[in-house]
C-alpha cells in the first residue's frame, strides 16, 4: 500500500468536487438514460447489457419482488414497523431473514446448473453426485404453496427462449434445468416443476452472474415487496403486532 488513498480500491466509482464517474461513465449521461436495472448490470458487472439481456434481467429481478405477508421478510418487515422502527430498519431486519432456506434456494439452483455444465457425466449421474453432496432437496423445483405449478416460472422460461432467439443468451443452461425438471419428475412419478428460483436461477446463470449474485439479486429484487408492505403496514398503524393475533396462542410442551 504506497498511500493511504490505496487503503480502499475500487473501479466502481471515480468521484471528486463537481464530478461523479460510475464504471468510467458520467453519472449525468447516465441519468435518464439508462434503466435501473441496467445500472444494477453495470455496477455489479462494469460493462452494459444488450437490449434483450436488459429486458430478460429485469424480467428476473421483477418477478420476485414480493410473495405476501406469510413469507417471513415481508411479515418481520411488518412487524417491524409496528414495533416503531423507520422504513430502513424494517427493510434491513427483512432483507436479514433472506438466508439459506428463504431466500437461498435461487444462489443453490445456480451453483446446482453449474456444476452440471461441469460434470463429465450424464445429467441422471451428475444429478446423484449433487444429492450425495448436498442432500436430497434439489433447490428451484416444487413449492410449498404453488401447486400444481409456480406461475412465475413458464412465462420466464418462456423469455429465456425468446432471449435465446435474440443472442441474448446461449440456452445451455434453460437446457439443464429443464433437464433437472424431467429428472426428478421421472423419479418421483409425478410433477415437480420448476420454481421460480430454478427459473431466475436459469436466468442468471445465462446472462453470465456467479452463484453468489443469484442471492444478492433476490435481495435487491425482494426489498421492493418488503418497502411496500411496510409502508402498508405503517399507513395501516398497530402497535406490536405478533406473528399471530393475540387470542390465537402457541403450544406450550414443557413440564
Amino acid at each position: 500500500m504506497s498511500d493511504v488513498a490505496d487503503w480502499w480500491r475500487t473501479s466502481i466509482i471515480d468521484m471528486e468536487p463537481g464530478r461523479i464517474h460510475l464504471r468510467g461513465q458520467p453519472i449525468q449521461d447516465l441519468i435518464g438514460t439508462v434503466s435501473f436495472a441496467e445500472m444494477i448490470w453495470l455496477l455489479v458487472r462494469g460493462d452494459r447489457p444488450t437490449p434483450a439481456q436488459a429486458r430478460l434481467f429485469e424480467a428476473a429481478l421483477v418477478s420476485a419482488v414480493d410473495h405476501g405477508p406469510q413469507a417471513p421478510s415481508i411479515a418481520v418487515a411488518r412487524m417491524a414497523v409496528t414495533c416503531g422502527l423507520p422504513l430502513n430498519n424494517a427493510m434491513a431486519s427483512a432483507v436479514n431473514m433472506l438466508g439459506d432456506v428463504h431466500g437461498g434456494a435461487g444462489e443453490q439452483a445456480v451453483e446446482l446448473y453449474h456444476f452440471i455444465e461441469a460434470s463429465n457425466a450424464p445429467l441422471p449421474d451428475a444429478l446423484d453426485d449433487w444429492i450425495g453432496a448436498h442432500g436430497k432437496i434439489i433447490p428451484g423445483f416444487g413449492h410449498r404453496f404453488h401447486k400444481p405449478v409456480d406461475p412465475r416460472a413458464p412465462r420466464l422460461m418462456a423469455l429465456v427462449e425468446e432471449a435465446v432467439a435474440a443472442g441474448a443468451c446461449k440456452g445451455r443452461f434453460m437446457e439443464i434445468g429443464r433437464g433437472v425438471e424431467a429428472e426428478i419428475t421421472q423419479r418421483k412419478g409425478q410433477p415437480l416443476p420448476m420454481n421460480i428460483d430454478g427459473a431466475t436461477a436459469v436466468i442468471y446463470a445465462e446472462l453470465g452472474f456467479a452463484p453468489p449474485l443469484a442471492r444478492g439479486l433476490f435481495c435487491l429484487s425482494r426489498s421492493v415487496g418488503i418497502l411496500a408492505h411496510a409502508w402498508e403496514q405503517t399507513e395501516q398503524g398497530g402497535r406490536n403486532k405478533g406473528p399471530t393475533p393475540p387470542h390465537y396462542r402457541w403450544t406450550y410442551d414443557g413440564d
